[in-house]
């Protein structure tokens, strides 16, 4: 029996750095019944009153089972079922296990995914969302006040507690990513959220679709560079948050031309997100999404259908068979 294992991207960033806004993104343009989505918050250790007493930051591998998101990664890669943690951020605390069999797409994203050469083994495509820290404090400073209970004194005081574990466990992952993608409003006019910079930073991990011919255009909204990151060379693809329709969709079929034996999908279906109870449009957001997926349907239709192994070293590590 053979049959073809999922595809997995993790996108890892800081609190509030827009992990979730763009995995939802990414389910609704392959559809909820494609995609298997995992957030690895329901890996923490401890409630968030044990947090406070123990004084520790659920940003610290040590308040996280990552030994067991590891052997999830693997069973997961291998298209095997698992039986998830549950943490409910509305309250603070754990909730019922959830039994999860993989798709033909799996999104895992959350803080500490790429932590270990382990988890990062297991990924086709590993995403970092890097916004500029003061944007990405404003992200949470809305988002906890709205969502999560906390007043802006105390989001603001938790930002600070966690700093330390924010510079020595979760900006270090960056490293790892194929794709960087940073958000960032243009500093010569006020930016809304709905025109953002973007800058997207393609390594030469992943193969990526050819935008050589931005070099030769000398669009001012979309701009190709080629420069250096962590001394290696890299594409710098770069998207004004003013970019004009016409222009993205320019650069929309130069994404789709690389895959053409899948169909195009509609400009509406990608790029909304929700400010408050305003469901808003970003082209550059769209048009990150829209590259994304890019990968993840290219990395399908390139699979190969592999036999369904047994997970012997998950089983090992966990001690239910010895090792030769």
């Amino acid at each position: 029996m053979h049959r073809r294992r999922p595809v997995i991207m993790g996108i890892v960033g800081d609190s509030a750095a827009g992990k979730s806004t763009l995995t939802l993104g990414l389910v609704k343009l392959l559809g909820e019944d494609r995609v298997t989505h995992i957030c690895t918050d329901d890996y923490h250790k401890y409630d968030r009153a044990e947090r406070k007493a123990l004084n520790i930051t659920p940003l610290h591998p040590d308040c996280n089972y990552l030994d067991i998101l590891e052997l999830h990664l693997e069973r997961l890669h291998y298209g095997q079922p698992i039986l998830k943690p549950v943490y409910l951020h509305t309250t603070g605390t754990h909730g019922r296990p959830e039994y999860v069999m993989p798709k033909e797409f799996v999104i895992v994203e959350g803080l500490l995914g790429f932590y270990t050469p382990t988890m990062r083994q297991f990924y086709d495509i590993k995403v970092y969302l890097d916004p500029p820290e003061e944007l990405r404090r404003q992200w949470k400073i809305k988002r906890d006040t709205a969502k999560r209970g906390y007043t802006e004194a105390e989001v603001l005081a938790e930002l600070e507690r966690r700093e330390p574990d924010s510079a020595a466990f979760i900006r270090p992952q960056r490293n790892y990513a194929d794709i960087v993608v940073r958000f960032y409003p243009d500093p010569n006019q006020n930016s809304d959220s709905a025109h953002l910079n973007v800058r997207l930073t393609l390594r030469p991990t992943i193969p990526h679709p050819d935008f050589s011919y931005l070099l030769h255009e000398g669009s001012r909204s979309v701009r190709l560079l080629l420069e250096r990151d962590a001394n290696r060379p890299v594409d710098v693809l770069e998207i004004d948050g003013n970019v004009s329709a016409e222009e993205a969709e320019r650069l929309e079929h130069a994404i789709w031309q690389h895959l053409p034996d899948l169909r195009p999908l509609p400009a509406d279906a990608f790029g909304d997100f929700q400010e408050r109870n305003e469901v808003r449009h970003s082209n550059p957001l769209a048009l990150t999404q829209l590259l994304l997926v890019y990968h993840l349907l290219r990395q399908y239709n390139d699979l190969d259908h592999l036999p369904m192994a047994r997970p012997v070293a998950a089983l090992t590590r966990l001690g239910l068979l010895g090792s030769k």
